[in-house]
Order: structure tokens, then sequence, then C-alpha cells
């Protein structure tokens, strides 16, 4: 049996990975290390509670000490890293928790990882050749592109928000690490992941939430942001071959092909909801839109190349848009 460290387990992406991972690889025992922030519960993961090969360890990865007798009691065999700091708005208000979280977290990781598999740079541990180690990035640190071109690994690093910034200087960290000391690294760069078990303060959930209770629908600016969309599923699928398959040191992009702005996200859920679940007054959703104030710095398009991840280790997404934010307001209907 396995152990895989999955950090940041309890929030969005990864518990939908954590059962996606459970059922495809049975050799595996997957102990899931999170904090229980706001953006994390183990609501998320009642379907795998109780199976033998899955535990859940609270703590905090900027902890050292805990970290290590973590990688002390269970000899991890990989780690793949999701837990950070994340909600943009938030890192505007406070940013020195995504600081201490993304950057000196990751960081701690990543030592604490190579002191356990590498006796010196570049010399590892009988038997810790293949122990890798997985970051969780986002499509934020590249910044804004204009109305065309889209993102590549080879894309400069411009991030505009203390979010964005953080996770660019997380991504550096990992990337030191492969050079300095040869620890086996890949990070993957993601789009916008949407679908079920999403913080209800994202743009989606939010959405939906917001209409459901008859209350306004709030888009910021224009609502002519654009994003690109990635079904968590997918996502999920993109980073068990990067693990699995990547190349040491390498990033992979991992994103949807669907493009977006804001103001067609809310009109499409809001058509949906008109038929899944009729207001009473018989008007459309739709009149809950309400244009607010524009977020700071807010970037106005985010969109991926993953020609990377798909020529190179087969990826290719099975959702397109329309079928998975049917999926997404399904899930969230069956818990109204």
């Amino acid at each position: 049996m396995k152990n895989i460290l999955v950090t940041g387990g309890a929030g969005f992406i990864g518990s939908n990975f954590i059962p996606y991972l459970l059922a495809k690889y049975p050799t595996y025992r997957v102990i899931n290390l999170d904090a229980l922030t706001y953006a994390g519960t183990l609501a998320n993961l009642e379907e795998v509670k109780d199976s033998d090969r899955y535990a859940f360890v609270k703590g905090d990865i900027c902890d050292r000490s805990f970290v290590e007798q973590l990688f002390s009691t269970y000899q991890f065999e990989g780690v793949i890293h999701f837990a950070a700091e994340s909600h943009v708005d938030n890192s505007i208000n406070g940013p020195e928790a995504f600081i201490k979280t993304n950057v000196f977290g990751t960081f701690t990781l990543l030592d604490v990882a190579r002191k356990n598999w590498l006796d010196a740079p570049f010399k590892f541990k009988q038997g810790a050749a293949t122990k890798r180690f997985l970051h969780v990035s986002t499509d934020e640190v590249y910044g804004s592109l204009g109305a065309e071109g889209l993102f590549t690994e080879k894309t400069p690093y411009a991030p505009n928000s203390p979010y964005s910034a953080s996770k660019a200087s997380s991504d550096l960290m990992v990337r030191s690490y492969f050079h300095t000391y040869g620890i086996n690294v890949v990070t993957t760069n993601c789009s916008n992941n949407y679908g079920p078990k999403q913080h209800s303060e994202k743009l989606i959930p939010t959405i939906i939430r917001k209409a459901l209770a008859e209350q306004p629908i709030p888009i910021y600016g224009d609502g002519k942001n654009v994003r690109d969309w990635l079904f968590v599923g997918d996502h999920c699928s993109g980073i068990d071959l990067a693990f699995h398959s990547g190349k040491a040191g390498e990033t992979y992009n991992i994103g949807g092909h669907n493009e977006r702005n804001n103001n067609q996200i809310a009109d499409k859920i809001c058509s949906l909801l008109d038929v899944r679940k009729p207001r009473k007054n018989g008007k459309s959703y739709k009149e809950l839109i309400t244009f607010v104030e524009d977020r700071a710095g807010h970037d106005k398009r985010y969109a991926i190349d993953p020609t990377k991840i798909k020529t190179e280790l087969g990826w290719k997404p099975a959702l397109a848009f329309d079928e998975g934010i049917q999926k997404t307001i399904d899930w969230y209907l069956s818990r109204v």
C-alpha cells in the first residue's frame, strides 16, 4: 500500500480528487491534511470517510514539526499539494494569510519532503527516486490577456493580485527545489474550475445561491471579464496524468477550452434554473442580475493552451461546458 499525502483535501478540488484517486488506485492510501479553514469541510468527503484507505489529519502546512511527524509516520510515496488560500477578494482585503499559506506553507512541505527523500542535492535516499511532489497552481500567475492569445507554459509570470502573486511565488519555489536539489516535482496550472462541492463564495455557486434565494445576483463591473472554465472532474484527470506520467521539473497547463464571460455564465445558469426550478412569480432569474463595483485589479481575460498536456500525456477534457454546468446545477439543486 502506497501512502499519498493530499493537502487541502477538504476543499473544492481536493475533495473531488480524493474519491477519484481512491477509486482508480486500489493500492493507494490517502492521508488528507487540511486545516479546515472556511474553505474546507469534511462534509465534502462523506463518500470516503469510512474507507480503510483514507485518513483525515487536521493541521497546518506551515507547522514544520507537525509536517515532519506526518512524513515520519507515513513515509509518503508522493505529495499532491492543493492547500492554498484562493479567493482573490480575500487576498485584497487580507493578503498576509495568502503569503503565509501559499508561500511559506509550500516551502515547508517542499523542504520536509526534500529532507525525507534526499541525502544530498540530486542524491536520493534508497527507494525514494520515484517519490514525487505535485504542486497545483493557477493560470492567474500569468496575469491578464487581451482579446487574443492563450497562456502557455512559456508565458512570463505577471501576477496582478496578492493571491496570484503568492501562487507565482510558490510555483517558483517548487521550480527552485528541482533545479537546486533535484527533488522530483511537477507543477500544474489550471483555468477556472467549476462543479460540485465548490465553496459558496465563488462565481458559479454565488449565482445559483443568490438566484434560488430570490436575491440580487452580483456581477462585477460590466460582466465582460473572460475566464476559461474547466469542469473539476476533468481537472482531476489532468492532475492524475501529471502526477503519474509527467516529466520531473515540468509544468503542465490544464484548461477546458471553454471561454465564457461572466454575463454569459450568469445568463446560462439563469436560463437553466428557469426550466429546472421556475420562480413562483413566473419571471426569469435573469431579472435578479445586478452589476456591482468592479474588483480592484480585476484581470480582463484568462485562457489556457493545454496542448502540452494533451500531446505529451494524452489528456483531454470529458465534458463540454453545457454538460458540465448542467451537472453542477443539478448537484446544487439536490442540496436545496
